[in-house]
């Protein structure tokens, strides 16, 4: 767990032991900016971290995070760290979107990334790192729609932006390609994908409305539940916890959950895995070989950018042909011939 620092600090993680000596400071310095979800969500914050920690390792780098504990944090957040002590400087989550692109306007030289947001048009000094986690999710939607015993699937989010909607998009048609594929009348509460409205939380911190959407949507029959809420999530895997995965099983986002909330790691049937790190990594790498440039960078079932986290302790309960099932769409999504409707 990391220790939440004020705002007005930057906490620095060195490659190895060379800072902690007196050694020679890394020639590149990559820092993070997060949301208000923080640093140790164990979600996107942490997973875009753990991307900066990996090229920490693998490249030497210096690495210095950020926090924000509310969104009027964000520009002075990034103000804070131009004038040359950040060669990338990467913002995470599409609620900062507007205080990157004014900043980056502001600042041609200063190169930036953002995870989940891109511009249109694309700006020269800013690589966007976007996902199509609709992909991941249309397997979690078939794969919940086959595992549940009452025939009611449950998905909330935290706020309505795209970056939220597009795991419950996923998830929802993804449960109705099992209603097609088995005649079968498998529903989905939260999320109605033609008028654009379900159940939102409003925020990305508050457990205690994690745990009460989720047992709402428990009380309206629901036995598996999507939260798509950052660490709002946790709040829902505690009262499967609670309940009993007989009762009701969580699928999470993100990161896979079973290995970030190890206090409650057999509650999640599976997990929709966007691989920031990753991509952050691919990022910074492009930043120290001047073959950064701005525009999109997209994470895909292809290309390893999205996926579906094993079963872990529920694999057992998930049918051979089931499997089967999610390996066929799966492929038929990386080469086209199943159109998911995104």
């Amino acid at each position: 767990m990391f220790v939440r620092l004020p705002k007005s600090l930057i906490a620095t993680l060195a490659f190895g032991t060379a800072l902690a000596l007196g050694g020679p400071v890394s020639a590149f310095t990559a820092c993070q900016i997060t949301d208000t979800g923080g640093i140790d969500d164990n979600s996107f914050n942490q997973t875009a971290w753990k991307g900066v920690l990996d090229a920490q390792e693998a490249f030497g780098i210096e690495g210095r995070f950020l926090e924000s504990q509310a969104e009027t944090d964000y520009e002075a957040n990034i103000n804070s760290l131009l004038g040359g002590a950040c060669d990338l400087i990467v913002t995470v989550g599409f609620l900062l979107g507007d205080a990157t692109k004014n900043a980056a306007e502001a600042n041609p030289d200063q190169r930036f990334s953002i995870v989940d947001f891109a511009y249109d048009p694309a700006l020269p000094n800013v690589l966007g790192q976007v996902y199509a986690t609709d992909e991941a999710a249309f397997l979690a939607g078939y794969l919940s729609a086959g595992m549940t015993k009452t025939k009611i699937l449950g998905t909330f989010g935290g706020i309505n932006i795209p970056p939220v909607t597009i795991f419950m998009d996923g998830f929802v048609r993804g449960a109705n390609y099992w209603n097609e594929q088995k005649a079968d009348s498998v529903t989905v509460l939260g999320w109605d994908l033609d008028r654009r409205e379900g159940l939102f939380t409003n925020n990305f911190e508050s457990l205690d409305d994690g745990r009460a959407f989720a047992q709402n949507l428990y009380e309206e029959g629901a036995d598996i539940v999507l939260p798509v809420a950052g660490p709002v999530g946790l709040g829902s895997a505690t009262l499967a916890n609670e309940l009993g995965t007989d009762a009701l099983k969580i699928v999470g986002v993100d990161a896979d959950l079973y290995f970030t909330d190890t206090q409650r790691q057999h509650v999640y049937l599976t997990s929709i895995t966007k691989r920031m790190d990753s991509t952050v990594k691919q990022v910074i790498e492009a930043a120290m070989n001047d073959t950064f440039e701005g525009g999109i960078l997209v994470g895909t079932l292809a290309n390893g950018g999205v996926g579906l986290a094993p079963f872990h302790d529920m694999d057992a309960l998930v049918p051979d042909e089931l499997k089967a099932e999610l390996d066929t769409i799966r492929q038929a999504i990386i080469d086209g011939s199943l159109d998911i409707g995104g």
